[in-house]
């Protein structure tokens, strides 16, 4: 079961999370040949969305390293939106939410550059 946890971006800015997998039966999952994906869009149904980076630097101390790069932020309009991270491999087949949430995109009267 994924943790929830709500974030908050500032428009234009860099973002980046460090998340510890737990084992289902406690301690920290071994991530070993596990690959992240995670994403952000304005709801679940939307058809568009920004993609975080997820890299696990890690794996076997369970860590999960999110960046969403300042470019990639500047692309969100403020508000608020849902987010989720999902680690999987292909053998055996296995996808797993890790965390999900509310993001709150801050306003920025910078505008990049």
């Amino acid at each position: 079961m994924a943790i929830y946890s709500d974030i908050t971006i500032d428009r234009g800015s860099s973002y980046s999370e460090t998340i510890v997998v737990s084992a289902p039966a406690g301690g920290v999952m071994n991530l070993t040949g596990y690959t992240g994906r995670g994403k952000i869009r304005k709801s679940y149904a939307s058809t568009t969305s920004v993609d975080f980076t997820v890299t696990i630097p890690t794996p076997a101390n369970g860590e999960i390293l999110i960046v969403l790069t300042a470019v990639n932020s500047l692309t969100l309009k403020a508000g608020r939106y849902v987010y989720d991270i999902e680690i999987f491999r292909a053998s055996p087949a296995e996808v797993f939410r890790v965390i999900e949430g509310q993001v709150e995109v801050t306003p920025s009267v910078v505008q990049g550059g």
